[in-house]
């Protein structure tokens, strides 16, 4: 090739790689602006909870309900500062991506990204470290509190359930897990214990005299002064939100019981351990708080990490094995599938979705050494050899993919494997136990025993069934949608 033609081939392939380039970038903003708008549509959708939930928490009759829902709120606040930053990281994202020059100057490694994958937290416990009067004599004031968990991964928020103290307790115990389905190998894990006094009860103040007029003019002149009646002597719940952004989420003007950070902690890969082990938490609170109680310093669970490297299929398809019968080789189709530690290769592609055995399995990980081999003479196709030591022998096994793209498909699932399995470390030695945490009960506040709906449902022949299942205010402020709204956001959460 003389030196034109070498000048034209090299310009043609600057070209090639400055259009796939362009196209990588536009993919890129396509895809960010689909997020763009899921993540618009959960922040939507928490600014509606928060409406309906404050609505309703104005007509709280029961601490329990007013406990559950300042707690509600205090998620559904949490949740809405972390979509929006996850909003505000995308949006610069964006910008990073249109003053760049080019994405593939940095080199192609530097895009590889490792795979994601699942993360655990069960058998939650934090021992408390009771005085000997407290615990033993019985002696002194029954202190009491009401804590919860809140957990953070990334843009995932879990709450766990609400949990009543006192010195009777040894243990805060949270039995469901909690389970994050979109961590990556360098997560963060935040766990935050919320607590409140239960000392004062005149922290749940009386129904507001406003709603009370309402529920009067709502639901008719006799009934409304009966209801209004009971109201007046019974003790109402009205909360706060728990904490707010003073820009973008204005506290609510009803007041109550309020929680506070009492420890956390922050839970990173390397406290991934397929056991029960303990952690370190930072107390923020001292003995003189109301909602303080003795905390020992230190939580006790189990955190799993389940990489999808592990625990999912990435890459299958037809290759041909060679082998060695007396003096000639031989090449023999098998069916692949690249799953965890292993190549499993099996006769027929049917065999890997029963409970078959492959017919050979080919060890793949962080020791493992593939390379590509030379062109099969015959049909001029490149070859894969992957080599394993087995004790203190080597064993290599010869790999023929059925078409040129075929082999450069493989070669980056391996690869990107192999960078996967450096990424999440200890994780990837052997398939951890990840059980799916079971459906939580509704919180108190939407019970219907002893709930407000209950209580101020409307009975008789002459009101239709519908109405009896909530409270409908004219301004809807405690309406039937606002409660299936409720609902299914309790239902989506847990």
């Amino acid at each position: 090739m003389d030196t034109t033609a070498r000048d034209r081939f090299a310009e043609m392939q600057d070209r090639l790689r400055i259009l796939e380039d362009l196209n990588m970038l536009y993919i890129r903003q396509i895809a960010l602006s689909l997020q763009d708008t899921d993540i618009q549509k959960k922040i939507d959708h928490e600014l509606r909870m928060r409406e309906g939930t404050c609505k309703l928490l104005a007509a709280c009759t029961q601490r329990e309900q007013a406990l559950e829902a300042t707690k509600s709120l205090l998620v559904c606040n949490s949740r809405i500062m972390a979509y929006m930053s996850e909003l505000q990281r995308m949006k610069e994202a964006q910008v990073a991506q249109r003053t760049a020059r080019r994405p593939s100057d940095a080199g192609p490694m530097d895009d590889r990204l490792p795979c994601r994958g699942k993360v655990c937290v069960s058998d939650l416990r934090i021992p408390l470290m009771w005085k000997d009067t407290e615990y033993f004599k019985n002696k002194g004031d029954l202190h009491r509190c009401a804590v919860f968990c809140l957990l953070q991964l990334g843009v995932e928020i879990y709450d766990t359930e609400m949990v009543l103290v006192d010195r009777t307790l040894t243990d805060i115990c949270f039995e469901n897990g909690v389970l994050f389905t979109e961590a990556g190998p360098d997560f963060e894990l935040k766990v935050e214990l919320y607590s409140v006094g239960l000392e004062e009860d005149s922290a749940l103040g009386s129904t507001p005299k406003k709603l009370a007029s309402k529920l009067s003019s709502s639901l008719g002149r006799s009934s409304g002064k009966r209801l209004r009646a009971a109201l007046d002597g019974a003790p109402g719940s009205p909360v706060s939100n728990g904490g707010s952004s003073p820009l973008l989420l204005p506290a609510p003007s009803v007041v109550g019981p309020k929680y506070h950070l009492l420890a956390h902690t922050a839970l990173s890969l390397a406290e991934v351990q397929d056991s029960f082990r303990t952690h370190d938490l930072a107390i923020t609170s001292n003995e003189e708080s109301s909602f303080w109680l003795p905390l020992y310093g230190s939580m006790c669970c189990r955190l799993a990490a389940q990489p999808n490297c592990m625990a999912q299929q990435m890459m299958c398809g037809f290759l041909k094995l060679q082998q060695q019968v007396g003096e000639q080789q031989s090449w023999a189709r098998l069916y692949c599938v690249l799953r965890g530690s292993n190549l499993l290769c099996y006769r027929r592609p049917q065999d890997a979705e029963a409970p078959v055995e492959p017919a050979l399995t080919i060890a793949i990980n962080k020791e493992t050494r593939i390379r590509a081999a030379e062109k099969d003479p015959r049909n001029k196709l490149q070859s894969m050899s992957v080599t394993n030591r087995y004790g203190g022998e080597e064993v290599t096994h010869t790999l023929l993919a059925e078409s040129r793209a075929d082999t450069q498909r493989w070669m980056e699932a391996f690869w990107q494997h192999f960078y996967d399995l450096t990424q999440w470390k200890h994780c990837c030695d052997e398939l951890m136990k990840i059980e799916v945490p079971s459906p939580r009960k509704p919180p108190a506040l939407l019970a219907k025993q002893g709930s407000l709906y209950h209580e101020m449902a409307l009975p008789g022949p002459a009101v239709p069934p519908s109405a009896c299942e909530g409270l409908l205010l004219q301004d809807n402020a405690v309406s039937a949608e606002i409660r299936a709204l409720l609902s299914s956001y309790y239902s989506d959460s847990y």
